[in-house]
């Protein structure tokens, strides 16, 4: 069932598809979870990662392994060659689609990931927008061409400051979508996107967060790293750029994948290049909490609190009680 808001109170709508909404930063032990509660209730996954989304990259983004997708059906993993095109609006599409299969409202899907913006669109819809303004990023394209990424980045810092505190400084897409909002509105893309509310709402959604104490998350996001190279992480960017995916792909800008291709470059050792992958990913982790807790929302939990996430859950799915279900 789905919940509309109509006064100061949910009213129920039935045979609207439950999703469970599961966010947190990277490494905080979100796959293991949806795991655990996929097996209980009989669900399904999908992925609300933006590089999940690539075929080959596997050590990289930490992808559910091959026996655990066996075992649970998992949507939206290996959607795109490395080169191919992704964004919000084929996510949605695509997710959409899959929830909408016939039948598929009697299911409880589990949708997983840091990726907010996925996430706030699947639920919400996407900011109605003026579109891309072609002379303006034919400018930036050539700003970062002559400059680099920190030059672009520079450039949204001075104009859209909120937007430059939630963009990752690597990701030059965003950046340049969030200076091109700017200069069409005069506003922060941050701004228009809590204007519009996200107000979609075509689903019925409990939203759950894992939190862990910082520094417990950074010692599990350096072991991680250690855990990748030593599972072969070296040698998966090695075949990537030997089939032809280069660096400059917005898939190798990711984290790790453009830290090991610079190894591979020679512009630095092993050493460096980890630990430059071990402080760019707690970076990252600290912009997904700043992100997640700016979402009234999100029930937090610690994440080796099962039994009380648990009782939320069981709530949820047998409408024993709303109180914690928010709209």
């Amino acid at each position: 069932m789905r919940v509309v808001i109509k006064g100061d109170y949910p009213v129920f709508i039935p045979h609207s598809p439950r999703l469970l909404i599961l966010v947190g930063a990277t490494g905080v032990g979100k796959t293991q979870l949806a795991l655990k509660l996929a097996h209980t209730w009989g669900a399904e996954i999908i992925s609300a990662d933006s590089m999940q989304v690539y075929r080959y990259m596997d050590i990289g983004t930490a992808k559910p392994g091959k026996t655990e997708r066996e075992n649970t059906p998992h949507h939206l993993i290996d959607v795109v060659d490395p080169d191919g095109v992704f964004n919000v609006s084929l996510y949605i599409n695509l997710a959409r689609q899959i929830i909408a299969v016939p039948g598929n409202n009697q299911k409880l899907f589990i949708v997983v990931g840091g990726t907010g913006l996925y996430i706030r669109a699947l639920l919400g819809g996407l900011v109605a927008d003026a579109g891309a303004d072609k002379d303006l990023r034919d400018y930036l394209r050539m700003q970062l061409k002559v400059s680099g990424r920190d030059s672009l980045y520079a450039i949204l810092k001075e104009k859209d400051a909120l937007a430059a505190n939630l963009i990752d400084p690597h990701d030059t897409n965003r950046i340049m979508r969030a200076i091109e909002v700017w200069h069409q509105s005069g506003k922060s893309i941050i701004e228009k996107q809590r204007e519009h509310h996200f107000s979609e709402r075509p689903y019925h959604y409990l939203k759950i967060g894992l939190k862990m104490e910082r520094s417990q998350l950074y010692r599990r996001i350096e072991r991680r790293a250690e855990d990748m190279i030593n599972c072969g992480f070296v040698e998966e960017v090695k075949w990537l750029l030997a089939q032809g995916y280069h660096e400059d792909l917005k898939s190798m800008h990711s984290l790790g994948y453009r830290h090991l291709t610079g190894y591979l470059h020679g512009d630095y050792s092993l050493e460096e290049a980890v630990a430059a992958m071990k402080r760019d990913t707690k970076q990252y982790a600290k912009r997904q909490e700043t992100w997640f807790k700016a979402d009234p929302e999100i029930n937090w939990f610690s994440y080796d609190d099962f039994t009380s996430l648990s009782k939320l859950v069981e709530e949820f799915m047998t409408g024993a009680d709303t109180r914690n279900i928010l709209t």
